[in-house]
């Protein structure tokens, strides 16, 4: 599943190509690509213009000259492409927004209509129409800041991870405690932290776990300047280039190889109905 600098690099792809256009058509192709809980159809941003491209934590929306918001979440293979009018659709193509280029745009390349295309494989993504009245749109209230947020207030959100009594693996994927984090980035910060993902929050001290979200900053800053990570095609950008940060997980994906600060074996665990992978000479419970 996409998480933060996944969905960040998505983000910083559609402000290069979508800023000040305006949606001219819309096609939805299958039922699953609209939320139950959207506000209307989709085809309901017709006419408006693209004014941000914002997100927090793995939601991204597009803010509009219209008192909402399209919302999106990229679920499992959730992916936006843009392309030039008449190109060969994809397998699986779910929704398709014609975006008019302005010629006053200040990225323009060229005058002439896209294709805004929401694909996904698994649909387990979605795309929403929601009221946006204050600094987020209603369907993306009840999620927390991410890390990367300006107004993440760290001392705050220390003091929420020991006050709960669960594996600290566990709270790091709690979207409602901290958004932008999953396995990957989890696996990957509590190996950088020395922490197994096993031991309870609530156990730790406000120094180890200050010093673990400093590791989380930095394995998802360094995500996405690589682009994040690709497994398969089911993650790319907005051009169909995948990420290389694969090549630099140090945990994630890794059981049975050496670890690289210790050379011993990486095992694997099942946690929460996911796989964990750790260390169990660096990361000792």
């Amino acid at each position: 599943m996409p998480e933060l600098p996944e969905v960040e690099t998505v983000r910083l792809g559609l402000e290069r190509w979508c800023l000040e256009q305006k949606i001219v058509g819309v096609e939805v192709l299958h039922d699953r690509a609209t939320n139950p809980r959207s506000l209307g159809a989709l085809d309901c941003v017709k006419g408006a213009t693209i004014k941000n491209i914002a997100r927090r934590g793995k939601f991204l929306w597009f803010e509009l000259d219209r008192p909402f918001a399209l919302v999106a979440h990229l679920g499992m293979s959730g992916q936006f492409r843009v392309h030039p009018v008449k190109t060969a659709d994809e397998k699986h193509l779910r929704t398709r927004f014609t975006i008019s280029r302005n010629l006053f745009a200040a990225h323009a390349v060229a005058a002439k209509r896209q294709e805004l295309r929401f694909i996904d494989q698994r649909t387990f993504g979605w795309l929403a129409i929601s009221e946006l009245t204050g600094e987020v749109p209603e369907l993306v209230s009840g999620i927390a800041r991410d890390i990367f947020d300006p107004n993440f207030e760290r001392v705050e959100v220390i003091a929420k991870f020991r006050k709960r009594k669960t594996e600290i693996k566990r709270a790091l994927l709690d979207q409602n405690l901290m958004s932008g984090v999953g396995n990957i980035y989890a696996d990957e910060s509590l190996w950088r932290a020395k922490i197994h993902p096993e031991s309870m929050a609530s156990a730790l001290s406000a120094g180890k776990i200050n010093s673990l979200l400093d590791c989380a900053a930095l394995v998802m800053s360094q995500a996405l300047v690589e682009g994040g990570t690709s497994f398969d095609s089911l993650y790319t950008n907005v051009t169909g280039q995948s990420g290389y940060f694969e090549h630099s997980l140090s945990a994630y994906g890794r059981e049975g190889e050496p670890c690289p600060r210790c050379a011993h074996q990486i095992c694997r665990i099942r946690f929460a109905n996911r796989s964990s992978h750790f260390c169990p000479n660096c990361q000792r419970k």
